[in-house]
């Protein structure tokens, strides 16, 4: 499932408060500055910092 893009474009990673990207094939939402991921469960990303996992950041 894919997520709304208005949901989209005001969610932010609550470590840098940066914009994130979205693999829908992964379903998580990415933060590449800071090589973070946050996975999506049941449609409902799962913005916690605790809960990241590590992912490629961009060089």
């Amino acid at each position: 499932m894919s997520i709304d893009p208005q949901l989209l474009d005001v969610l932010a990673c609550p470590r840098d408060k940066g914009p994130l990207e979205y693999l829908e094939d992964d379903q998580v939402l990415v933060n590449r500055r800071l090589g973070l991921a946050y996975r999506i469960d049941d449609d409902i990303p799962v913005l916690l910092i605790d809960e990241a996992v590590s992912w490629p950041s961009a060089d």
